[in-house]
């Protein structure tokens, strides 16, 4: 059993984009897509052939400078085009992106990070004497997830 310990912080940013909930969709629920507008998650790889939805199983690749190391994670929620949500194994932690259609034909689409549980003992021992301080990573996390949304819209928007 994995151990968890203490309440982490939402982590959170939104943008709005100018395409459609299904448009948005089709590239945040593609891993291998997904994966490269992230500062940190160098690649995904699907465990086994089914099409992406609930229960899917990915590897992830993960690098911060010269540091590289694998996560694993499920997809625990696939409601199509408005919540698709995947939950860290290794450290208890759950990503999501939520659309929202706008009233000029766009989406709002917000990205998370929650713990509310806390995240385990070992992801945070590694943050803090590897990773620069949980707070620091936090923050950086949460930087990075910035940047991953205007990525989305950058290849949504055709920019």
């Amino acid at each position: 059993m994995t151990s968890v310990t203490g309440n982490a912080p939402l982590l959170e940013s939104t943008t709005e984009i100018d395409a459609t909930p299904e448009a948005v969709w089709a590239v945040i629920t593609d891993p291998r897509a997904l994966g490269g507008l992230s500062d940190q998650v160098l690649r995904t790889h699907v465990v086994g052939t089914a099409p992406i939805g609930r229960g899917t199983r990915t590897i992830n690749i993960n690098r911060r400078g010269p540091l590289v190391w694998p996560t694993r994670a499920k997809v625990i929620r696939f409601e199509r085009p408005r919540d698709y949500a995947f939950r860290i194994k290794d450290n208890a932690s759950t990503w999501s992106f939520a659309l929202e259609p706008t009233a000029t034909g766009g989406t709002l689409v917000t990205h998370r990070r929650e713990a509310a549980e806390g995240t385990t003992k070992v992801s945070q021992l590694l943050q803090d004497k590897v990773l620069g301080g949980v707070a620091d990573f936090d923050r950086e996390m949460e930087a990075g997830m910035a940047v991953t949304l205007q990525r989305l819209k950058a290849v949504l928007e055709g920019r």
